[in-house]
């Protein structure tokens, strides 16, 4: 199992380029199942997860090519199979994003609930009701959701989630764009991933207004085309770029980002003490004042406020920050999983249900830790970076499945980092 070695202490300087975005990719990906013509997707990361998706769509019957650098040319025309198996969804849940696609184009679908979760209180439930209000028949079978339209079409339906869904609303989308008559979707997750799906949809023939805002629209259309669309800049790489020149009291330049999608995040750690200059809409510069960090609490919440994906990059920061600072979660459950890991490094932190109240600065030394997801990956890294010492991270798989070649990026401007054992970015492509 890979390892990442880091020696801390290193300020970072120098550019770096931001790659596309996972969260956008896997439903863009998705959205190609709606046509039996081409779609070509530029700026595709090279990912885990993408290729996992990749593989998804080649098991149903798709050809997937890659002509040219992080391009992905999909061609759904001869699908063979309605089903998505358990040993791909168990690997990453946003496979769950077939089941719209295949329903609306074929009018059935079958997917393993991902990583055998129960129906009920996950997230999963809530596309599961939608989907009936479209017209579709669902059911759980030995672990799989099983969904057919009775009548070979869904049927338009106004749609309202109990809570906000970034999937889910995803999802929905993808499956009412092809469904007969008119969709119109409530507490509609707001996220740029949202808004870019919905692009490629509408370049496809989709009818879609109101992406980005909490109602969207949607007029069914009887078949969908092809398209050319290129992936949008990866939000929370950008936050964690941000988070590395500060933790790190170096500078960099951020390029190929969209500081627009992050304002939240850009807003909070300005009042943390963290400079950053909008050069351009695709560019920011990144530096600690030289007052130092100071604490400020924060509370994750749908986009446009401060992203649950921020939540760790932001713990490892506060870390080094003058004061106390308050984070409380509001998205998901068990997130501060990285919280124990930070305080074996020398951090201050107390955890009380959805709270995590973090009092610094402290001095934060090497010590081994293990990656509990993604996000959380991220901020070891980070810490790992401020560090005194060597820090060793265990099970780094979960950062190769929304990172495109971390180590590569973060040696480039000065860290001291290596991944240890097989190395997966060997054969990923130069930046």
């Amino acid at each position: 199992m890979d390892k990442f070695l880091i020696r801390g202490g290193r300020p970072l300087h120098g550019r770096v380029e931001i790659s596309g975005a996972k969260n956008s990719a896997l439903p863009c990906l998705a959205a190609t199942l709606l046509t039996s013509e081409t779609v070509i997707l530029h700026n595709v990361p090279y990912v885990k997860d993408l290729i996992t998706q990749r593989r998804l769509l080649e098991d149903l019957g798709a050809t997937v090519l890659t002509p040219e650098l992080r391009t992905q040319k999909i061609t759904a025309s001869h699908i063979q199979t309605f089903e998505a198996s358990y040993e791909l969804v168990k690997t990453m849940r946003a496979s769950v994003l077939a089941l719209g696609p295949l329903l609306a184009r074929f009018g059935k679908a079958k997917v393993s609930l991902p990583g055998g979760c129960a129906i009920g209180t996950r997230p999963i439930d809530l596309h599961l009701k939608a989907f009936e209000k479209l017209g579709a028949s669902v059911s759980l079978e030995s672990g799989d959701v099983v969904a057919t339209a009775p009548k070979g079409r869904l049927a338009g339906n106004d749609i309202e989630f109990e809570k906000v869904t970034v999937t889910g609303t995803e999802n929905v989308m993808m499956a009412a764009v092809l469904a007969e008559g008119k969709t119109t979707i409530r507490k509609a997750a707001r996220e740029p991933e949202i808004v870019d799906l919905a692009d490629l949809l509408i370049k496809m023939g989709a009818k879609i207004e109101g992406s980005g805002t909490e109602t969207i629209m949607i007029d069914g259309v009887d078949a969908l085309g092809g398209a050319e669309h290129s992936i949008i800049p990866d939000r929370i790489e950008t936050g964690t770029f941000i988070t590395a020149a500060a933790i790190t009291g170096g500078e960099l330049e951020i390029a190929k980002c969209r500081p627009d999608h992050i304002e939240a995040v850009i807003e909070k750690f300005r009042e943390t003490g963290v400079n950053i200059e909008i050069v351009d809409e695709t560019t920011l510069k990144v530096r600690r004042d030289s007052k130092g960090l100071v604490g400020k609490d924060v509370t994750t919440e749908p986009h446009p406020l401060f992203p649950t994906d921020m939540q760790a990059q932001y713990m490892a920061l506060m870390t080094q920050a003058e004061g106390t600072s308050e984070i409380i979660e509001t998205i998901f459950e068990n997130r501060f999983m990285h919280a124990s890991e930070l305080i074996r490094m020398g951090a201050d932190i107390h955890i009380s249900g959805n709270r995590a109240t973090v009092n610094g600065p402290t001095r934060l030394t090497g010590a081994r830790v293990i990656a509990s997801d993604l996000r959380a990956s991220a901020s070891l890294v980070l810490a790992g970076l401020a560090a005194e010492g060597e820090t060793i991270i265990d099970r780094v798989y979960h950062i190769d499945r929304g990172y495109e070649t971390i180590v590569r990026k973060f040696r480039a401007l000065g860290a001291d980092i290596e991944r240890l054992t097989e190395q997966i970015e060997e054969n990923a492509p130069e930046n």
